[in-house]
């Protein structure tokens, strides 16, 4: 069975629906290639996963060894290119709630953070730019 079923609504829209919760997100075309820039253009949710599976999987980390990211936030700058039209650089801010956070485990996030599925995945002309501030 399918995870995402994706229909073109027209105009440059798109609905996704998440099969097993039914979760939605709307994407539109950015304002820069021919579209509203209402919601999420598809680039932006590609951007978006990268902060989202960082956090993730910090996330188990610190649970994993007794302590909480709760709170953490990361904020994604997305830096486009042409011929082709594509990613080019992701500059990622990565905002950790305040913890007295030892070396050590400052050291286990941004490793965990770094091996997330999709940090794995991007093809390796993507620039990645990570800052961590604690």
């Amino acid at each position: 069975m399918a995870t995402i079923t994706t229909t073109y609504q027209g105009h440059l829209r798109t609905q996704a629906v998440h099969n097993q919760s039914g979760a939605q997100i709307v994407t539109d075309a950015p304002t820069d290639n021919q579209g509203k820039g209402e919601a999420f253009s598809p680039t932006d949710l590609f951007a978006t996963s990268l902060g989202s599976c960082f956090l993730t999987i910090a996330g188990i980390a610190a649970q994993a060894h007794g302590f909480s990211i709760e709170g953490a936030r990361v904020e994604t700058q997305k830096i486009m290119t042409d011929n082709p039209r594509r990613i080019c650089e992701l500059m990622l801010d990565i905002y950790l709630p305040p913890n007295n956070y030892s070396d050590k485990e400052k050291r286990m996030i941004e490793r965990a953070a770094a091996t997330c599925p999709v940090a794995q995945s991007l093809h390796p002309d993507i620039k990645k730019a990570v800052r961590w501030h604690y």
